[in-house]
């Protein structure tokens, strides 16, 4: 309503091409061919699982491991830093993307979409103040210095509408705000597949808004059905931008709502990207930070005062492998 633009015709193709999982294929596509296999396509959950059995494996042979574990660790912070020096190129990837976007779709079309994107923007800050409450509700005050630590990451994941571009810069701040390296390590690659709110939120908004827009009544049971299709469908999609555009694909077809309304979106979607994207690192923060907590793994600020007098990068205590 108030869009005062055409409607694209219901048969147009939006070029973009649905791909969905279904129960049988999400759970097979959980093991990959080859673990290089699963790390050349960044199939995140693909390489938390391999992960998982293989650190199962030289917890299982003990000491004989242990070599290859501290190589493995000390390749994790080599590749860190080699991200980091990479996204210090950041800002001209940003300024790139941005400049096609507004290239393709004008200045205009912001104006256009002005009231939809108020809108999901406003509800990306209610979904903040939800995420807020829950970290205090667990952390309490430390709930603040947790948000203030994550600006960074987030501000990166906003400007260059890609969680994953942030993933380096979260993990070494949540451990410097002292989450365990061994529950962070874990929980936010982990998160990074499962615990996409941003996107989920996203997906939701856009597929109603498509469905509205073509006049298409949906029931409260299709809509709750289309939420848990959505949770399986949107798994793994964090560290492409605009992957999202696929998973809603996918999902219009199976509630014979018309593909070409992704048509609508194509020209604002880089900067509803930017906030999900953004999303998606507080909340797998706020996570990483609540497990460390329930684990008893997260140390207290006099403790990481001390650690930061040490060092100026703390290492994280090493827990052994068994």
């Amino acid at each position: 309503m108030g869009l005062t633009i055409a409607l694209p015709d219901a048969g147009t193709s939006s070029g973009i091409v649905a791909t969905g999982l279904t129960l049988a294929e999400f759970v097979t596509h959980l093991v990959p061919a080859s673990i290089v296999d699963g790390m050349a396509k960044n199939e995140i959950l693909q390489i938390v699982v391999f992960s998982v059995f293989f650190g199962v494996g030289c917890a299982g042979v003990g000491e004989k491991a242990k070599a290859l574990v501290d190589a493995l660790e000390g390749l994790s912070y080599v590749m860190l830093k080699v991200t980091m020096l990479v996204m210090w190129f950041a800002p001209f990837a940003v300024f790139a993307a941005v400049a096609s976007a507004i290239a393709k779709s004008g200045l205009g079309v912001l104006k256009t979409y002005g009231v939809f994107m108020a809108e999901f923007y406003f509800g990306i800050v209610i979904l903040w103040l939800l995420l807020f409450v829950a970290a205090w509700f667990v952390l309490r005050g430390r709930a603040v210095s947790l948000f203030k630590a994550v600006r960074e990451p987030t501000l990166l994941a906003f400007s260059t509408a890609s969680s994953e571009a942030a993933y380096p810069k979260t993990l070494a701040l949540l451990e410097r705000f002292g989450c365990s390296n061994r529950i962070a390590s874990f929980v936010l690659p982990l998160g990074y597949s499962f615990n996409l709110d941003g996107s989920m939120m996203y997906c939701t908004f856009a597929t109603v808004f498509i469905a509205q827009a073509y006049g298409i009544e949906l029931s409260l049971a299709q809509q709750m059905t289309m939420l848990l299709i959505l949770m399986v469908t949107s798994k793994g999609m964090a560290g492409v931008p605009r992957a999202s555009l696929v998973v809603i694909a996918a999902t219009l077809a199976q509630f014979n709502i018309p593909e070409a309304g992704l048509l609508l979106l194509l020209g604002i979607d880089h900067f509803l990207d930017m906030a999900r994207s953004a999303t998606n690192v507080i909340g797998n923060s706020v996570a990483t930070a609540v497990v460390s907590k329930w684990e008893g793994q997260l140390r207290t600020e006099d403790q990481v005062a001390a650690d930061l007098e040490n060092a100026t990068e703390p290492t994280p205590p090493h827990h052994g492998i068994g």
